[in-house]
């Protein structure tokens, strides 16, 4: 039978200590990143893996974190689930994936059977803005972090981790980005309001709009659900309108993916006649055929985060963090900033 890599081994070719290494494996303070990469690098070089079941004896742990997201059809939940299975494989763990559907009830049924099996703790990121079951979480102590959607609990405040992009920053910029390109009538495809997203993404718009004194026309904000279809049936409404807009905002790349499906079915150019604008930044946007102008709230990041949160909240170490990566302008071709920049330079505009 072939031997397993030892962590001795591992501090050997790294050139540090074996404690270094525990540090790193057990996401202990103390350690810098250069240092920490480079010992995680050489961990997944070597192939090394903890001895679980030695380990659970010790420690009482199970070496497994629940993840619930609400689909894997929104690309957004792949890449972030990818970071957290990637990082979390460094540090020793597995991940169990579940999918709520949007369901609060399926939600509060996986919360369940994770912890039947015993579970070291949760990543949640299909929580509502009322939400029982974080609370319930919570209250019988079982680590968790909650990533991109908050809980608006005030008896959860100072209470659970959260790592997430400034969705209110994020939905400003998007539509400060249009009225600068010329656009004051500007439709918006939202998500569920029972989702945070939603509400800071859209009082980030209505800030935007109320920065220039352009009204807040409800008529304008059609709901989805961010997945591709409502994208696709949310632009079809707002271009069926008597007085369509000349750019769309959507909530999420994947509904900005529908969009621009059904604006290229109704005869109009994206984005010569409609500009259109998303927010995440997931891997299709940047395809040439696409382009997505799209805002970047740094998905592998805030995967990465939550992992490292978690290993601190179960082994009952630190305070209660809230981890707020700053939103990024990813400028591409359908909001039409480099059509203009380039007639701009030719003297037409």
């Amino acid at each position: 039978m072939k031997r397993g890599v030892t962590i001795k081994e591992i501090a050997r070719a790294a050139g540090v200590s074996p404690m270094t290494v525990s540090r790193v494996l057990n996401c202990r303070p103390g350690v810098r990143e250069e240092t920490r990469r480079k010992v995680l690098r050489i961990v997944e070089e070597l192939n090394y893996r903890p001895n679980l079941l030695a380990r659970g004896l010790v420690t009482r742990r199970s070496g497994t974190i629940g993840m619930i997201i609400t689909t894997i059809k929104n690309p957004f939940y792949l890449e972030l689930a990818q970071a957290v299975e990637e990082e979390a494989r460094a540090h020793g763990y597995n991940i169990i994936l579940c999918c709520t559907r949007f369901e609060q009830e399926l939600e509060a049924e996986h919360i369940q059977e994770l912890k039947r099996r015993g579970v070291d703790g949760i990543i949640l990121t299909s929580a509502h803005t009322r939400d029982e079951e974080v609370a319930r979480l919570v209250e019988e102590g079982v680590p968790v972090v909650l990533v991109n959607r908050r809980v608006f609990e005030p008896d959860l405040s100072g209470k659970v981790d959260f790592v997430g992009v400034d969705n209110r920053a994020g939905g400003k910029v998007a539509v400060r980005h249009l009225i600068e390109m010329g656009h004051w009538r500007i439709g918006i495809i939202r998500g569920g309001m029972e989702s945070s997203v939603t509400l800071e993404r859209l009082e980030g718009a209505r800030e935007a709009l109320e920065e220039v004194s352009l009204p807040w026309d409800e008529e304008l904000v059609i709901e989805g659900d961010f997945l591709r279809e409502s994208g696709y049936e949310g632009a079809k409404r707002l271009m069926a309108l008597d007085d369509p807009p000349s750019a769309i905002f959507c909530l999420n790349d994947y509904m900005a993916l529908g969009a621009y499906d059904a604006l290229l079915e109704m005869g109009f150019r994206v984005p010569e006649d409609v500009a259109l604008v998303g927010f995440n930044d997931v891997e299709f946007s940047s395809l040439r055929m696409i382009g997505l102008t799209t805002v970047s709230q740094k998905t592998y990041f805030m995967g990465q985060t939550a992992v490292r949160l978690l290993c601190s909240r179960v082994r009952g170490e630190g305070e209660v963090r809230e981890v707020i990566f700053s939103p990024e302008l990813v400028i591409r071709r359908s909001c039409g900033y480099h059509q203009r920049a380039k007639r701009r330079k030719e003297g037409v505009l």
